[in-house]
């Protein structure tokens, strides 16, 4: 997670009282176990989508409590989406269902809240969300998605370049010995 986008979210008092009850629930602390995107874990990924929800919903004028709420909560499955391990069907279109049915057991969700972390995976998943705001968790999601795997990308291809520029730096040093 960026460091600037962490201050902010840390520091944002009226967006960290709508999430306090859910990140200081312990099987939601359970997240930050699970891998999302590649050094991303499912807490982080969540907490940045929920804090972009936040920020575009609020400006907008929306439901902003119901769509940082959906967002921290859209991907509460706790498990290696990676590994099948015997479940039914691809992670992409089962999980909302499974993070709604978790966060419905844990907290009490408006309809709202429900549909956005059911139909988050749209358009992979048919079913359109029901409200603007679960349209903005859509493509906040993918963007978050994005940036982390981007951010790694980068990150692993400047190390191959530097250690390509190693080799050739010490190939000559061992050539002009």
């Amino acid at each position: 997670m960026k460091q600037n986008i962490k201050i902010l979210m840390d520091n944002d008092k009226e967006f960290q009282n709508i999430i306090k009850e859910l990140i200081t629930n312990d099987t939601v602390q359970q997240m930050k176990n699970y891998r999302q995107h590649y050094e991303t874990t499912c807490f982080e990924h969540c907490y940045v989508a929920a804090y972009y929800c936040y920020l575009i919903c609020k400006k907008y004028h929306l439901d902003y409590k119901s769509a940082t709420r959906a967002a921290m909560l859209h991907d509460l499955f706790l498990y290696d989406w990676r590994v099948k391990n015997g479940r039914k069907g691809f992670h992409a279109f089962t999980h909302g269902k499974l993070a709604c049915k978790n966060a419905c057991e844990l907290f009490d969700l408006n309809e709202k809240e429900k549909d956005i972390i059911i139909k988050h995976m749209w358009p992979v998943t048919v079913a359109f969300p029901k409200s603007i705001e679960g349209f903005i968790l859509t493509f906040v999601d993918k963007y978050c998605a994005m940036s982390e795997s981007v951010e790694v990308v980068k990150s692993r291809l400047f190390m191959k370049r530097a250690f390509r520029y190693a080799y050739l730096f010490l190939s000559l040093i061992i050539i002009k010995i």
